[in-house]
């Protein structure tokens, strides 16, 4: 192997084997498509790079060969529908294997791709296409997406070009019982399936009839290569945006954190490559250990199924959030063979001590919490010589300084809880900012300077630290409800919900749910004429879930006379997540009297 890591990373360990300093270093025109998959892919052609199945039964291992080959011919094609340098490019690819060819074929084209789920509504992608100046979106033709992207079209003036992939499955066509060989591409037959939709380009198609050769094009590290939208509690969800350092930082990811093999090793982390996890736990990191991936392209998460991908691919090392843990726990897990687990890891919520107790009694394993955002890699994790505390994130990742700061801007004493703050200041200007740290919130140079000041990016998470150093999370200083493993902003919620005629107003908030984290919950008020009924909240639901994504929708509504409000007229919600609390806490109370305790 070519150990390309050690080219970047300075790594230095103490007696017993944990690391105490990292720092990384790179050229200034370090690219990572060029620099670490073509690298590969020039000494070990062979190396296998991901395995890909989907429900179906398709199965195709991709090289580091096949993966330069078929994103030079991807970045062929884009070229010549006219995507250029520095252009954002909307990517809706669901699991699909064309997602690594236009993520490379994008970085080689200096192009900038932004990843996007595929459970986006009108108003969603508008947004999304019109913030950004998108002229270019690349989608699945599974599910509605398309005809949603189609339904947008006079909202988004920007859009030119519109590019449909045929995702041949991703468990759409197997659960419906209408499965034939010609839904399928083939045990060899790579972009083989066309797809004809007006107005758009079959991507299968014309990456199939482009050039496999293409030369290397100028480009800096320090240019925007990756942006994602992030949901926040007020106005829309945000533009973070990140250069190629971002891909280097998700070396502490996989090599610290997951702890990735390169040979014989086989890691899954179950993403879809709308999210900001997928990049995490299926790319970047991954590949720069020079490791294999295992990419399941489905539809439904059903525990059986990825534990028989675990038992049938020999995963050994294994990434899923907190509650899909809790969904394996409760299935048939036990008829499985899981064995060739050999460390596992998770991260998007808090990691309940139950949840880590039962893993370790089902498995013998641990398992290591890792702490992040969409404007960082990993930045607080269990690591290699630390042993894991039930519910504890671990320590800070010594490539960066990393402190809990109060209202003030003075580190907290241990046990205070505060905010979890990374400094910015390198005092290198050709690197105004520690690998891996967003570069900003694109066009919003005010929410910006609202999160990195005085020297520091503010997280808006907060935690405490113990004596040991290691850091517990409390919760978010704002809103953003943390669902199944969903970052939910209750202004996009909020939004959709007054548009229902029988809504006034309404705040949203998340409350504990045992299953994913925390539930969605609408607070509304009505407007005259209308009654509280189960009919009116069951149409209430449906009403959201058709206008954005379904995994917003409220599971839990309740009728106000009005909100609790400040005198400035905003809704506290904080008001609401106190009397929810309340009530719990009453109802816990009450039990085991009621039960006869």
């Amino acid at each position: 192997m070519r150990k390309i890591y050690k080219r970047y990373a300075e790594e230095l360990y103490d007696e017993d084997g944990l690391l105490m300093q990292y720092r990384l270093h790179w050229p200034a025109d370090y690219n990572f498509a060029y620099d670490v998959v073509d690298d590969i892919a020039s000494v070990e052609p062979d190396r296998p790079a991901m395995i890909w199945c989907n429900p179906e039964g398709e199965e195709h291992v991709f090289s580091y060969g096949d993966l330069k080959y078929w994103s030079d011919k991807t970045a062929n094609f884009l070229a010549e529908t006219g995507v250029e340098k520095g252009e954002l490019v909307l990517v809706i690819l669901r699991r699909h294997y064309q997602f690594w060819f236009v993520a490379l074929a994008l970085n080689k084209l200096g192009a900038v791709i932004v990843p996007a789920t595929f459970m986006l509504k009108e108003h969603d992608v508008a947004y999304r296409v019109n913030s950004a100046g998108i002229k270019t979106v690349i989608c699945t033709d599974l599910g509605d997406i398309a005809d949603v992207i189609d339904n947008s079209l006079t909202d988004c003036p920007s859009l030119e070009t519109r590019i449909i992939v045929n995702g041949g499955g991703g468990g759409l066509v197997v659960r419906s019982g209408e499965l034939d060989d010609s839904q399928l591409s083939g045990a060899d037959g790579i972009c083989q399936l066309a797809a004809q939709r007006p107005g758009w380009i079959d991507f299968n198609t014309a990456v199939l009839s482009a050039s496999p050769s293409f030369a290397r094009r100028e480009s800096l590290a320090a240019d925007p290569m990756i942006m994602y939208f992030s949901s926040g509690t007020s106005g829309n969800p945000k533009m973070v945006l990140h250069d190629a350092s971002y891909s280097l930082a998700h070396m502490g990811t996989a090599r610290h954190w997951q702890r990735v093999k390169a040979d014989d090793g086989l890691h899954f982390t179950i993403a879809d490559t709308g999210w900001g996890k997928a990049v995490w736990g299926k790319f970047y990191g991954q590949f720069l250990m020079e490791a294999c991936v295992l990419t399941y392209d489905y539809d439904r998460f059903v525990p059986e199924e990825i534990c028989g991908l675990i038992e049938r691919y020999r995963v050994s090392t294994f990434c899923v959030p907190p509650t899909m843990y809790r969904m394996l726990l409760n299935s048939n897990i036990r008829d499985f063979d899981l064995s060739s687990i050999e460390h596992s890891v998770t991260a998007g919520e808090a990691l309940s001590p139950d949840l880590f107790e039962g893993w370790r009694e089902l498995t013998g394993l641990l398992i290591y919490e890792g702490f992040g955002q969409t404007e960082t890699p990993v930045t607080v994790c269990n690591i290699k010589g630390m042993q894991p505390k039930p519910g504890s994130m671990g320590r800070p990742l010594p490539l960066y300084e990393i402190r809990i700061m109060n209202a003030e801007g003075s580190e907290c004493e241990t046990g205070q809880t505060g905010e979890i703050c990374i400094k910015t200041d390198t005092g290198d200007p050709d690197q105004p900012y520690p690998p891996g740290i967003m570069l900003g919130y694109y066009r919003n140079l005010e929410r910006t300077s609202e999160t990195i000041y005085d020297g520091w990016y503010h997280s808006g998470d907060l935690a405490w630290r113990d004596e040991l150093g290691h850091y517990w999370y409390v919760g978010r200083n704002d809103d953003v409800i943390k669902s199944s493993g969903y970052r939910i902003g209750p202004f996009e919620v909020e939004s959709v919900i007054v548009e229902h005629p029988a809504v006034r107003e309404c705040a949203v908030t998340g409350v504990p749910d045992p299953v994913r984290g925390f539930a969605v919950k609408a607070s509304i008020v009505l407007n005259p004429g209308y009654e509280p009924s189960d009919a009116l909240s069951k149409d209430i639901q449906d009403f959201v879930k058709s206008e954005t994504a379904p995994y917003k929708y409220p599971r839990i509504i309740s009728y106000l006379d009005e909100l609790p409000k400040t005198v400035n007229g905003k809704i506290r919600r904080a008001a609401i997540r106190a009397a929810d609390m309340a009530d719990a806490e009453a109802a816990a109370r009450r039990a085991p009297e009621e039960f006869g305790g």
